[in-house]
């Protein structure tokens, strides 16, 4: 999405995250020490904005990403944001309270997901997923799948839908089903960019081909 954009660079760390499910050993790998060592070797590059690519506060609870982004903040000296904690602002800036969500995730994350949306005043009136908890197998989802995904879902006619996994291979298919359902759809990894690039300062007008997110969401 940055490639090409003037003045833009974007930097990379990672930690394991291998199983999305609700076990015990599959939330541990959420654990903030974790994210706080690879947020610092990217302050090391003096970047403007340290973005968390994930979607764990969706079952975890959107407090957790607020927590993070403080403590990130504070050992950095960086501003943060998160994949999830966008998402919840490009809602409320464009009036969202019933949407739909498309998942690879089991069906008891799914319902934590929806439940936490619930507790926040917003309502998934519509949802797919796939049953899937292997990270890895996320990144196999085929596009014919995404696309009936939000097929189905669109015919509850949602004010908006989110392709809601940061391994998942959606945002490049966004501006298609933006024009085949004519409902705005929020990728997860579209939206930390989004956000990342409005903290920096920059005008997300200039990013093109990636869906309504970066000419409509002000």
């Amino acid at each position: 999405m940055v490639p090409g954009l003037p003045g833009v660079s974007a930097h990379f760390a990672r930690f394991t995250v291998t199983e999305i499910s609700l076990r015990s050993q599959a939330l541990g790998q959420f654990d903030d020490s974790k994210i706080m060592e690879a947020a610092k070797l990217l302050a090391d590059a003096k970047v403007d904005v340290i973005a968390w690519n994930g979607t764990s506060s969706g079952w975890l609870g959107f407090d957790a990403d607020q927590r993070l982004c403080q403590r990130i903040t504070e050992i950095t000296g960086i501003p943060a944001t998160t994949s999830i904690l966008a998402l919840n602002e490009i809602f409320k800036k464009t009036g969202v309270q019933e949407f739909g969500l498309a998942t690879p995730y089991l069906t008891e994350v799914q319902e934590k997901i929806v439940e936490n949306y619930q507790r926040s005043g917003l309502n998934c009136i519509a949802e797919r997923h796939l049953n899937l908890h292997v990270n890895f197998s996320f990144s196999e989802v085929t596009s014919e799948q995404i696309r009936a995904m939000v097929t189905q879902i669109a015919a509850s006619h949602p004010q908006a839908i989110t392709t809601f996994c940061t391994n998942l291979k959606a945002a490049h298919l966004v501006p298609e089903l933006e024009a085949l359902v004519d409902i705005p759809i929020y990728d997860t990894i579209a939206t930390v960019v989004w956000k990342s690039l409005r903290i920096a300062g920059f005008d997300t007008r200039q990013v093109t081909g990636w869906g309504r997110l970066f000419s409509d969401v002000a």
